[in-house]
């Protein structure tokens, strides 16, 4: 079988010469759970790999491998990806380029959001170096404060893009960068979401690494940001309280997060659709996968696989959303000890959005659990490990 989550574990914790009890009781977890983990007979949650990682004084990264070459370079070089980087270390004096009409500029920028809304995220990071370098270029060009004004909102669109692609292809150790350029961004527009937006997007950079706390002081920031009723900050305030229940599953503060979920509900309650305002996909099926996935983090597994699985996701969902809640049912079908239809559901993943599905370490991770649950291998599981690129 190849190397999980557990074995990268036990490997870090011999290092820093803790034990087993010692990893246990300064991460806030359970001896068993240290030991079925480092064993793979229990899928290392996301929490658990935030917690452990800060205890071991490792990046999150490391335990799960991410980003995974062997994978990404089966489709050729990332296109992007090192100009991307040389745009993000260039920060304050990032070299911009004559900018194009605006709105040329705001389609090359909806053509980047499209392809991350269609799980094309290789194709979106070939594009957004070049956008970045424009929306910067549209700034400095500005004749007007109008025209300044709608500038920034490109670029903070643009860094947002960013930050979803860098997170989806596990280049996570960028994303700090990205969010402190959008900061810097959002600050020259009078449009608060792109600083809710900003909060919102560090509080889940902070949660992988076990900061839950400060994490929840954003999300309640953000909140407070967008008081309004218009469709914009409703939309926004119930983005940031969907965020706001994942972080208080993470830190298992049950009732907090069931408490953001309720807000969520309601506000989602008249919407007819899932709303693609400042790309946040908000809507009232998001907010029935998020009530999912909180009971996976923090409540009862068996109750998020049942109602996960019974989830009629809407037609208009992002793709790589729908993968991320079948993802999400997996791991949950797994910890209720339902390891086939664990599998189904990877399936259904595989099926919603395959490039997500094949880049996330927490499906390699519920693959794993799968194999050590069964006492032989299916061949629909081998296929699956193959496809996904990794051995049983």
């Amino acid at each position: 079988m190849g190397m999980h989550v557990g074995q990268s574990i036990a490997s870090e914790r011999k290092v820093v010469g803790l034990s087993q009890r010692q990893l246990a009781t300064r991460a806030a977890y359970s001896l068993s759970m240290v030991k079925a983990v480092e064993q793979g007979r229990e899928v290392a949650s996301p929490g658990f790999i935030a917690a452990v990682s800060r205890v071991l004084g490792v990046d999150p990264d490391r335990l799960t491998g991410a980003p995974y070459l062997d994978i990404l370079e089966e489709e050729g070089p990332l296109d992007g990806l090192a100009e991307l980087r040389a745009v993000l270390a260039e920060g304050v004096y990032v070299q911009a380029i004559d900018p194009p009409p605006v709105a040329e500029l705001a389609n090359e920028l909806a053509a980047v959001e499209a392809s991350l809304r269609n799980d094309r995220t290789r194709r979106a990071l070939a594009a957004l170096p070049a956008l970045l370098r424009k929306a910067h270029g549209a700034a400095l060009a500005a004749e007007d404060d109008a025209a300044r004004e709608r500038a920034y909102q490109l670029l903070c669109a643009a860094y947002i893009a960013a930050e979803g692609a860098c997170c989806r292809l596990g280049y996570s150790s960028l994303t700090a960068l990205v969010l402190d350029r959008l900061d810097a961004a959002a600050a020259h527009t009078t449009d608060s979401a792109y600083a809710v937006r900003s909060l919102v997007k560090r509080s889940r950079l902070l949660m992988e690494h076990g900061s839950t706390d400060v994490a929840m002081s954003l999300v309640d920031r953000g909140i407070g940001l967008v008081p309004g009723d218009t469709e914009g900050e409703r939309v926004l305030r119930g983005y940031a309280h969907l965020r706001g229940a994942i972080v208080a599953a993470r830190g298992r503060r049950l009732d907090v997060a069931r408490d953001h979920i309720a807000e969520a509900r309601s506000l989602a309650r008249p919407m007819t659709r899932e709303s693609d305002l400042y790309t946040t996909d908000f809507g009232p099926g998001n907010v029935e996968i998020h009530a999912c996935a909180v009971e996976l983090e923090a409540g009862d597994p068996g109750k998020a696989a049942r109602d996960g699985a019974a989830l009629i996701l809407p037609g208009d969902m992002a793709a790589p959303r729908a993968g991320h809640h079948w993802q999400d049912n997996a791991r949950a079908w797994l910890m209720a000890g339902k390891h086939d239809r664990a599998l189904a559901a990877l399936n259904k993943a595989r099926t919603a959005a395959p490039q997500q599905t094949r880049l996330h370490s927490a499906v390699r991770e519920t693959m794993y659990g799968i194999a050590a649950a069964q006492r032989r291998q299916s061949e629909s599981l081998l296929g699956f490990a193959h496809w996904l690129g990794a051995t049983l």
